[in-house]
């Protein structure tokens, strides 16, 4: 079997996890990293999460397999200067917003594009925090995926399905109003939450109270700022609908325990248990 070259730009969790899960896969594939951060790069070289740290996207280019693991604003600007393509190339990006990265990709290597969202992720970044198992038993969603070329289409449907994923299309613009409610706008409010705290409490207190559900809520308050930046920005309409939608919640919720109306909010609290009648 011929060996296939693997090109990761971005040497952080997704990308490093991926590396990890492909080579558990096959021995035939050769990985090739790009990162604009120096001891990344170290750092991936040494724990074996890629065979060779190149220095341009030229380099990157003849890979038979390209993965964009970095911020969505990145994934723009790399997308407009990776033509032109061979046809066989495929290049798939990981964003976590996926209608202005479907829009804006060249139409001259369209079809080399596969655009995915991996539902997946932790707080944690860099190469030291890939995970042999990030992918395995989660969802990916392939958006616009009739813009992509068949080739890559079913490159692509291998790839993720042998790391252990299960496959969900949907188009990009749903995507990103789906994917406003159940990821953008839960960090928006984890960072909301933790503000908030330390904007109250000295932190020797935090630290002795601080409880499971505390931590459960403000974890993903630990990611990487400049990361879910250009997420809010690209996806800032839906992002605010999803905020406001929850503050009406939230202002129910004040209103009730203002007004002492205690049965109604433990209706509230009961159709909010219904949630994972569906997704447990």
């Amino acid at each position: 079997m011929q060996v296939k070259h693997i090109g990761i730009i971005g040497l952080g969790l997704m990308g490093g996890s991926l590396s990890i899960a492909l080579q558990n896969t096959s021995k035939e594939f050769y990985f090739l990293g790009l990162d604009h951060n120096e001891v990344h790069c170290k750092e991936a070289l040494s724990l074996g999460l890629v065979d060779e740290v190149v220095q341009t996207l030229d380099e990157i280019k003849t890979c038979d397999i390209i993965f964009l693991t970095i911020p969505v604003d990145g994934i723009i600007e790399v997308a407009k200067k990776l033509h032109p393509l061979s046809s066989d190339c495929t290049v798939i990006d990981l964003g976590s917003t996926k209608e202005k990265i479907s829009l804006q990709i060249p139409k001259e290597i369209r079809k080399n594009f596969v655009t995915s969202h991996p539902m997946t992720g932790t707080e944690k970044f860099g190469p030291t925090a890939a995970l042999a198992n990030l992918y395995q038993n989660k969802t990916v969603v392939l958006c616009d995926i009739e813009k992509s070329g068949e080739l890559q289409q079913n490159i692509a449907k291998d790839i993720f399905t042998s790391i252990g994923m299960s496959l969900v299309y949907m188009d990009a613009k749903e995507h990103d109003k789906h994917a406003a409610y159940i990821s953008h706008m839960p960090h928006a409010l984890s960072y909301a939450l933790a503000n908030s705290v330390m904007g109250q409490e000295a932190s020797t207190s935090i630290i002795a109270l601080a409880g499971g559900g505390f931590k459960d809520m403000s974890r993903i308050a630990k990611s990487s700022p400049d990361m879910w930046e250009d997420i809010f920005r690209q996806n800032k309409d839906n992002l605010l609908e999803s905020i406001y939608s929850f503050e009406r919640e939230l202002k129910k919720c004040r209103k009730m325990i203002e007004n002492d109306e205690w049965n109604a909010l433990n209706v509230w609290m009961k159709t909010a248990n219904t949630l994972h009648d569906i997704i447990d």
